[in-house]
């Protein structure tokens, strides 16, 4: 009898168990599985959330600004290439003398001529004069101005004074001179000013400079900011030859 009836408890058991489980299954199956499916599937709105972030850092490179250098630093330096020192050799043509044979007659050489230096007018002496004297016996022909450096530490010429270009070339004799006044200074004391006891002129004829002593016991005081040198003429004349 008692195994009888522990069979029976057993068999009813099972029954409930089995009951229970299809109401469950009914109901919509099991918590702990539809809390997982719940979770591994995606939310609907989480790619809707997403796509703006995306399409915001598209938007974000694509307006990155643009770190070429621009092209006004190309024209600053250009323009700093355009803003050059001109000449001081200066513009304009050179008539040519009405006398054939003078305007045939060769450029001169330092050889062919005969340089000095004086001083002009009285202190400050701010001028010289210098003459070159043809010496060769034959007619020569001078170019322009004399080419003068006072300093070694100044490779460059002194420059010319537009203004005192004759209206032609100068031609000389045997034993005709030529003139050229040559400013040194605007006078006085200055810290600029540095002294010289001789200097060279060259010409466009050749042979190589000329060295020529600088007037005066103390020699003369020279100022690279204000010297300058006319063109050679037969004489100095007023107004043109004034700088």
């Amino acid at each position: 009898m008692r195994t009888t009836h522990r069979r029976r408890t057993t068999a009813l058991a099972a029954t409930g168990t089995a009951a229970l489980a299809l109401v469950l299954t009914a109901c919509g199956g099991n918590p702990a599985d539809s809390g997982t499916a719940s979770a591994a599937a995606p939310a609907p709105t989480t790619a809707a959330q997403s796509t703006p972030a995306a399409t915001g850092a598209t938007t974000s490179a694509g307006t990155a600004p643009n770190t070429a250098a621009p092209s006004g630093a190309k024209t600053g330096a250009g323009a700093g290439a355009g803003t050059s020192t001109p000449s001081a050799r200066p513009t304009g043509a050179t008539q040519a003398p009405a006398d054939p044979a003078a305007a045939s007659a060769p450029l001169c050489a330092v050889k062919d001529v005969a340089i000095s230096a004086a001083l002009q007018d009285g202190p400050p002496y701010t001028h010289l004069v210098l003459t070159a004297k043809n010496t060769s016996g034959h007619s020569c022909r001078l170019s322009e101005y004399p080419r003068i450096r006072f300093l070694e530490s100044h490779r460059e010429n002194v420059p010319a004074v537009a203004k005192s270009r004759p209206a032609a070339p100068v031609v000389l004799t045997a034993g005709a001179p030529a003139y050229a006044l040559v400013k040194l200074s605007d006078g006085g004391v200055h810290e600029n000013n540095e002294p010289v006891t001789a200097f060279s002129v060259a010409l466009d004829g050749g042979s190589g400079p000329a060295t020529v002593k600088a007037p005066g016991n103390g020699g003369i005081a020279v100022d690279p900011a204000a010297w300058a040198t006319g063109y050679w003429t037969y004489e100095l004349r007023n107004g043109a030859d004034d700088f």
